[in-house]
């Protein structure tokens, strides 16, 4: 194997195996290296970058996208413009280098265009809370000063990539950004530099929160809402399990997984819990596998199954009502077909969390999305 593709594989398996580095399936990493092409014989530059939908924490050789630097670098000379900047994502494919490896994702032009030999896309909790923060942008100077620098929201896309690659030849001294509602974005002259930066931007942004944070950011406990002992728990869960199942997949068949994790039941025990699941997800890798927020029974922990059932009918055509109306407020003659209103998150005090997909995988994909995004 090549030495750099071994490398990039085992910072990334390093990085992914933490989720306060990023969430299970999120986040991207990448490497910049030569190799000798099998055509002419010379040798040819490329990049090498987890593909679309792999785990860092797993990721493996034929899970990386495999393409040649100087076609990647040539596509700013034929970007349309922000407003046909989808159109970028075909182009990648233009740009692979023999069988190509996994598909390119999104964020390949982060990784591409950026001027740096590695580059680490995660998503960790400490970062999207400064990412995600009304005053996010000053928080970044305070606690980095010129060392990251904040990046205004963007979707993910080419433009993105694009503005990336000149905060990174703007700020020299830089080691990184927070990208604005996102997450972060580091890069390294060598895998151990650019790794050591992503831990440091998560470390420095993990110690500031624990020393200015408040001491119970979810709230106190709310009585009646604290975890059920775990037989209990695991006994209702059962009981419940067919009929959120059924809600889940009243559009169309889900699969269901199920977690009472510590840090999901710390949340759901919390007086704050209702107003924050509300708020919905904070990062767009989440969204794209948990929907904008999830259905939280509002009944305390001990509350008669039948109750519990009832009312999660009762909020499931109500989140139904909602999420429909939330599609036709922003879609538009170039947006996708609504993939089904049912929740993919449902949370249920003193528990757990049931959440769904078209797998196992997607469905426990979910479910992590969700629970980091808690703790």
């Amino acid at each position: 194997m090549n030495e750099t593709v071994q490398e990039l594989l085992t910072r990334s398996n390093r990085l992914g195996a933490d989720k306060e580095n990023t969430n299970y399936a999120g986040g991207n990493t990448s490497a910049k290296g030569t190799t000798t092409d099998p055509v002419t014989g010379e040798p040819v530059e490329l990049l090498w970058v987890k593909g679309s939908g792999g785990d860092l924490g797993t990721l493996t050789e034929p899970g990386l996208a495999v393409l040649r630097l100087d076609r990647m670098r040539a596509l700013p000379k034929v970007y349309p413009g922000v407003e046909r900047e989808d159109e970028m994502v075909a182009a990648f494919d233009y740009c692979l280098h023999g069988k190509g490896g996994a598909a390119p994702s999104i964020d390949t032009a982060m990784h591409g265009l950026v001027d740096a030999p590695h580059v680490d896309h995660l998503h960790p909790d400490s970062g999207i809370a400064i990412a995600t923060a009304a005053d996010g942008e000053e928080l970044t100077r305070t606690i980095f000063g010129d060392r990251v620098v904040w990046v205004p929201w963007r979707r993910p896309g080419f433009q993105l990539g694009l503005d990336i690659a000149a905060i990174k030849n703007e700020n020299p001294q830089s080691i990184g950004c927070i990208l604005g509602g996102h997450g972060i974005t580091a890069w390294g002259a060598t895998s151990a530099e650019c790794e050591a930066n992503s831990l440091e931007i998560i470390r420095i942004a993990k110690d500031y929160l624990a020393e200015h944070g408040e001491a119970e950011p979810f709230g106190p406990v709310q009585p009646g809402y604290e975890a059920l002992p775990e037989a209990e728990r695991r006994s209702r869960a059962a009981a419940l399990a067919p009929h959120i199942r059924a809600l889940a997949s009243a559009d169309k068949p889900m699969v269901g997984h199920f977690s009472d994790d510590d840090a999901v039941l710390d949340f759901l025990a919390r007086a704050e819990h209702p107003r924050l699941a509300a708020l919905g997800t904070s990062c767009p890798d989440h969204f794209l596998r948990t929907k904008i927020k999830p259905l939280v029974l509002d009944l305390p922990a001990d509350a008669p199954v039948e109750d519990a059932i009832a009312r999660l009918q009762e909020l499931h055509e109500q989140y139904r009502a909602d999420y429909q109306a939330y599609y036709a407020r922003y879609a538009d003659q170039d947006t996708p077909a609504i993939r089904g209103a049912d929740p993919a998150i449902v949370l249920v005090p003193g528990v757990g969390m049931f959440s769904y997909g078209a797998n196992k995988q997607t469905a426990r994909v979910a479910g992590s999305s969700t629970s980091t995004r808690s703790t």
